[in-house]
């Protein structure tokens, strides 16, 4: 599932609208349309402000696995 995908469902799980979700990002709430349709990516500090308001953690989003092994330096 897109990371997309995954924000949307979280603001329906919580009865929120566009308008709250963009007031969060300091976005308007066309732009929160254009990423639940797909249309354009999420900037990352927007990502960041939601995992931190949904208390979720960012792999959780991205869809990085628990046990993912980083490579050697």
């Amino acid at each position: 599932m897109d990371y997309r995908q995954k924000f949307y469902n979280l603001r329906l799980d919580n009865d929120l609208t566009q308008q709250q979700i963009a007031d969060i990002c300091g976005v308007s709430d066309a732009t929160v349309g254009h990423w639940e349709n797909k249309k354009r990516d999420m900037r990352i500090d927007c990502i960041i402000k939601l995992c931190c308001f949904y208390k979720i953690s960012a792999d959780y989003i991205l869809g990085l696995p628990k046990d993912l092994e980083y490579p050697k330096r």
